[in-house]
């Protein structure tokens, strides 16, 4: 009886298991178009007593880049994130930079959160230059050259793994991810231009598939103990 009763918990701890990985897959997903999105990956493992147990862990690879022509649209080619300032006051941190500016000429998110330590446009800017290092250059009838009215920052941590996902595509620091480094002397700015997905729908439909596969076999094996269980309870009477 004790050895039905575990393969049924067995069978159904690991059913429940596949059916968690299955709403992640679905959830990344319904973000393939959103930009910078990381995608979010669900690994197993054995317990000591034989239960499947995961955890969901994300993938901050490289999504493509691609040109959208929009001045305020910026792409991070290589690691790293941009500090924002959310609404709530807290420090967040993204790679989606679609920008927009305030009445007051602030550059934000689209949700409004402030880049960076705050980068005001002046009202009669013409043009707007992000350099490949972050400076922000504005051009206007008087400057022809440009002026540089701020810089946005490019940060890294020592353990992307340790960051705490936010919405709206953002991440906070923990103790785990540690303290924001700040980055020097890079070029990883693409005017003009922003990261996709790096969402993979082909592995993301095979993977779909064994799940199916996986979890069929397992409501297989729980209906089949269930019997052999029920029939042993009737001879017992």
């Amino acid at each position: 009886m004790n050895n039905l009763q575990g393969i049924i918990s067995r069978a159904t701890n690991n059913a429940a298991v596949q059916m968690e990985k299955l709403g992640v897959i679905s959830g990344a997903s319904a973000n393939y178009t959103t930009d910078a999105y990381k995608t979010p990956r669900f690994d197993t493992f054995v317990l000591a007593d034989g239960r499947v147990a995961g955890v969901e862990r994300y993938d901050y690879s490289q999504g493509s880049i691609c040109r959208t022509n929009q001045e305020l649209d910026v792409a991070i080619d290589g690691p790293g994130f941009v500090p924002v300032t959310t609404k709530d006051g807290k420090v967040a941190y993204t790679r989606n930079l679609s920008m927009k500016t305030t009445n007051e000429g602030l550059l934000v998110m689209g949700d409004g959160s402030v880049i960076g330590g705050g980068i005001k446009v002046p009202i009669d800017s013409k043009k707007i230059q992000i350099t490949p290092q972050g400076k922000v250059l504005s051009y206007d009838d008087k400057h022809l050259e440009g002026i540089e009215i701020g810089q946005i920052p490019l940060v890294k941590f020592n353990n992307y793994e340790g960051l705490e996902q936010g919405d709206f595509n953002k991440v906070y620091e923990t103790e785990e991810s540690g303290k924001p480094i700040l980055v020097s002397n890079h070029t990883s700015f693409t005017q003009y231009n922003l990261e996709r997905s790096n969402f993979n729908m082909y592995d993301s439909v095979n993977e779909t598939l064994r799940l199916n596969a996986s979890l069929t076999a397992s409501t297989s094996i729980i209906k089949f103990t269930n019997q052999i269980y029920q029939q042993a309870i009737n001879l017992e009477q």
